[in-house]
């Protein structure tokens, strides 16, 4: 009986090492943040939203310069004009301000808007690559290793160069 329990106790022991190893995740990591900023459809994307930013930047500079210039004749003329064209003066700047105020929101959200709507396909296109890339090398879980990530150690297999290479880059 005891070299029945002995042998036992020597196969557990034999078989729970290969049990434990078969039973672990493989895990990859990538630098998902770097991955996206180096894609050369992102590089394009926020170009083209630069030239459109820089657009809009224009436009509220002339419009800023022609309200400075507009308050500046009123005040130079105020003395010259009624009190009614005055303050109907002061309105008109109050309300050119407003509008210039408005248009600056409106920038800033069409162009996050313009963002986002550039930006989804091309992350989806990245994902779509990790999930490709980890089902053919056969690891279960791909962390995001940037910074802020949810990655405490790196030490995993990185994924970025094949992840590229599917890319196309």
């Amino acid at each position: 009986m005891k070299k029945l329990t002995l042998i036992f106790a020597a196969l557990t022991l034999l078989i729970a090492p290969i049990t434990v190893a078969n039973a672990q995740a493989k895990i990859a990591h990538i630098e998902f943040q770097k991955l996206i900023s180096e894609m050369p459809e992102v590089v394009s994307a926020q170009k083209e939203l630069k030239k459109l930013e820089e657009s809009y930047t224009s436009e509220m500079e002339n419009t800023y310069k022609e309200f400075q210039t507009k308050a500046q004749n009123y005040a130079a003329d105020a003395a010259n004009q009624t009190e009614i064209t005055n303050q109907a003066r002061q309105k008109e700047l109050e309300t050119m301000q407003q509008n210039i105020q408005q248009y600056q929101q409106t920038v800033s959200q069409e162009l996050q808007k313009k963002s986002v709507e550039m930006m989804r396909p091309l992350i989806e296109k990245a994902k779509a690559s990790i999930d490709k890339i980890s089902a053919e090398l056969g690891f279960e879980f791909v962390l995001d290793s940037s910074t802020g990530g949810s990655v405490l150690t790196a030490k995993g297999k990185d994924l970025m160069a094949e992840v590229k290479k599917d890319l196309g880059f």
